[in-house]
């Protein structure tokens, strides 16, 4: 049973990763996957624009908004690259779903490991329509936050079941195969990329510096091969040489966001791309052949959070793994709010 209408119901860190456990990972990333899917499908139904984002030379703090008329839902996110040299994650997020009809919100949460979650949810069904039939081995070029969520989406949607790791940290790829072990998973550590990429079917690019870089060039690009291009998502960050664009079959989530933030940043702004929302529904072809490179040019999109925080509020009546919030002001005479304000005073001491 859920709150009142004046108490929101508030999920914390602590309470995410309880849920995440309840459900179990893999599960909770394939019903996660099936709501984004669900959503996608109903793309036109939404309200759409792209997120709405302060930058520094620090780093960048954003709102991604969304609604599909019956309810409202937005996203908190930040992205300081340099946080991890102080001990701080690199993003970090909150969300909120509410009812358009009345405007109260129905739910507050973290949404730091949900994002972990619903990034690789997506990355992974992009695959299930844009990948190789029976690709079962996958590259991972930078192993921070992300790598091991994208390993085990993959894993659970896809049947990827030989890793292979490649950092400039060699520590973190450690880390990773590590954190892998028992998900039954063959790990190699590659020293370059050069290497990681060699018999690879997916490639997943998730680096982090905000920069334009290089991570991939032309000449490590094999035919047939899908690249899952996660870490480039504002401007002036990549991760590709733009002559891998121009051979690739390119899908994007929204094209006036992605033009700005992702990967085709660097090519002309009528170059073409395909909607993924469209190959989902049948109005556009996804793989063409087997030979062709496509590539999923993800920056995030807001109707993904929308769909996560979805996915998490259908749990918690099953769960109880919330928190009541007292959000909300809710006077007994509506239009009495200075008076609930008077009658909250203590009484004076004697």
């Amino acid at each position: 049973m859920l709150p009142k209408l004046n108490v929101v119901p508030f999920v914390s860190v602590d309470s995410m990763m309880k849920l995440v456990h309840a459900v179990g990972v893999e599960r909770f990333l394939v019903e996660l996957a099936g709501f984004i899917e669900a959503d996608f499908k109903r793309w036109e139904s939404f309200d759409k624009t792209p997120r709405v984002a302060s930058h520094s030379a620090e780093g960048v703090i954003e709102l991604m908004p969304t609604s599909d008329g019956e309810v409202y839902g937005f996203k908190y996110v930040n992205g300081h690259p340099k946080n991890t040299k102080e001990g701080r994650q690199t993003v970090t997020a909150f969300g909120v779903l509410a009812d358009v009809g009345t405007g109260y919100p129905v739910l507050l949460t973290e949404m730091t490991i949900l994002t972990a979650l619903r990034t690789a949810s997506t990355s992974a069904l992009a695959a299930k329509y844009l990948a190789p039939k029976g690709a079962r081995t996958m590259a991972i070029i930078g192993n921070g936050a992300q790598s091991e969520f994208q390993a085990l989406a993959f894993k659970a949607l896809l049947g990827v079941d030989r890793l292979r790791l490649h950092d400039i940290d060699a520590s973190a790829s450690r880390r990773c195969a590590g954190n892998l072990t028992g998900f039954g998973f063959d790990v190699t550590i590659c020293d370059t990329v050069e290497d990681v990429v060699l018999g690879a079917d997916i490639v997943t690019t998730v680096t982090a510096d905000k920069q334009n870089a290089t991570i991939l060039t032309d000449n490590m690009v094999g035919p047939g091969i899908h690249i899952n291009a996660v870490g480039g998502d504002c401007p002036g960050k990549t991760e590709l040489h733009a002559d891998i664009l121009r051979r690739s079959g390119i899908f994007v989530e929204y094209p006036p966001q992605t033009r700005i933030e992702g990967e085709i940043q660097q090519l002309p702004a009528d170059y073409p791309v395909t909607e993924l929302w469209q190959v989902m529904t049948g109005a556009a072809e996804g793989r063409a052949n087997n030979r062709q490179i496509t590539l999923f040019d993800s920056v995030g999109f807001a109707i993904e959070d929308f769909s996560a925080l979805r996915y998490v509020r259908e749990q918690l009546a099953r769960t109880g793994l919330y928190e009541e919030l007292d959000l909300l002001a809710d006077p007994d005479e509506p239009r009495d709010l200075f008076g609930m304000l008077l009658r909250a005073q203590q009484p004076a001491a004697a």
